[in-house]
């Protein structure tokens, strides 16, 4: 072979090589520069507008770790309980904006103390607040929110999770709305007397009313009428559906609910709902749970303990694609679960969720409105409706005393002898 040519193929070599050993470092450091950038630009975007994370259960870990003593800790340092997702740190860190904490109580106190149950957890959430004023503020109106915000606080809202615990009772319905709650999940993980929950659509699983009963429908228009944001998630899909043909109905929200087209559980909201929820201008709230995330058909991996980021980030944009980036939000159900994607491990991981988007190209308006301008305007469009409806009174519908569940209940006390 001709010594030049051999000489010249020698050189090509060393020049490709050191090429590609300088562009290496350069290309990673572009790469590690463009993550950094769109961090920096999600923190900032979530310095103008709040991000309200539509559901945490702080205040049930509170209740079985330290039965709401809160003298016995420090939010201001990560509590020693094995699973834990939230304290004040972690919540500045994570940008949180306003949260609405869950007063939940299990469906075994149904038709017992389920009520007592309640206003023990909405103490604890208003004493949170009040032991750390610096850091949270109790709020129950949009303006509440914005304000809060404004001042450097949490916005701090209570939604009650699960329709037992007014014990199909109306008057118990306004009454937590005057204690500060602002949704209601209408079931949990069970029936009420007129409403049923997700398990009936399992396999296996049978409708008792096939979603709302009458009385069901009554309490949908009372939290119309009190302004009481109407909460789907938990409920079974037949529910989902009465809800949403009620006519002018209020704009719904699914406080921590992911999508069944990507994970087929039942927990999560089909497409079909989906555009019912777009006509009526809802909002749907993504939720971190893994069993919720990486479920057949888009599962990665066979492990439903295992999820990431990336995988929450299909969810929202799933629910984008088919409801309108009107309709998304972030609901992550922190504490209220045992597994959460690689990625999210606690609410310190929010902006790291919103920097992705913003790899997938997603623009300041569409973030805007993912993390908290969807929400507003529907807690907003269910203001207007309280407003146009404060001249209609209270509903004094009291639910039957036939009803097997209530017949059978010792646990009742009557008074009105008609």
């Amino acid at each position: 072979m001709d010594k030049k040519l051999v000489v010249g193929i020698v050189i090509v070599v060393c020049i490709l090589v050191l090429a590609i050993a300088i562009a290496v470092p350069v290309v990673r450091k572009t790469r590690g520069q463009g993550a950094q950038a769109s961090l920096q630009q999600a923190k900032k975007w979530m310095s103008q507008t709040p991000l309200i994370d539509g559901h945490n259960d702080l205040p049930w870990r509170l209740k079985q770790h330290e039965d709401n003593k809160l003298k016995s800790l420090d939010l201001n340092q990560r509590p020693s309980w094995e699973i834990t997702h939230t304290d004040i740190p972690r919540l500045r860190q994570g940008r949180v904006g306003a949260q609405f904490w869950a007063a939940y109580t299990d469906c075994f106190t149904q038709y017992k103390d389920s009520l007592r149950h309640v206003l023990d957890q909405i103490d604890v959430i208003k004493r949170i607040c009040q032991m750390y004023p610096e850091t949270f503020e109790i709020v129950t109106s949009t303006n509440g929110i914005e304000e809060a915000f404004q001042n450097g606080k949490i916005g701090s809202l209570i939604g009650v999770e699960g329709g037992h615990n007014i014990d199909s009772h109306l008057g118990v319905l306004r009454m937590l709305y005057d204690l500060g709650v602002r949704y209601m999940t209408v079931t949990h993980s069970c029936n009420t007397p007129w409403a049923d929950n997700w398990h009936v659509d399992e396999p296996g699983g049978t409708p008792e009313f096939d979603g709302l009963t009458d009385f069901g429908v009554r309490v949908i228009k009372e939290m119309n009428r009190l302004g009481m944001l109407v909460d789907l998630s938990h409920v079974s899909k037949g529910l989902m559906e009465d809800v949403l043909a009620i006519p002018n109905v209020a704009p719904v929200i699914f406080s921590h609910t992911s999508a069944f087209a990507l994970c087929n559980h039942y927990r999560n909201v089909q497409d079909d709902v989906l555009l019912k929820v777009k006509k009526n201008k809802g909002v749907v709230m993504v939720n971190f749970y893994t069993k919720y995330i990486n479920c057949p058909p888009a599962n990665i991996t066979a492990d439903v303990n295992y999820a990431n980021l990336t995988q929450v980030a299909d969810h929202i944009e799933h629910i984008r694609d088919v409801c309108g980036i009107d309709c998304v939000g972030i609901g992550g159900d922190y504490d209220g679960v045992e597994t959460v994607p690689e990625g999210l491990e606690d609410v310190s991981k929010y902006p790291d969720l919103i920097a992705h988007l913003i790899d997938r190209g997603w623009g300041k308006t569409d973030i805007k409105k993912l993390i908290g301008d969807n929400l507003l305007r529907v807690f907003r469009d269910v203001e207007q409706v309280r407003d146009k409806m404060k001249n209609t009174l209270p509903d004094e519908t009291t639910i039957s005393r036939q009803l097997q569940q209530e017949s059978s209940n010792v646990c009742r006390s009557k008074v009105f002898l008609g």
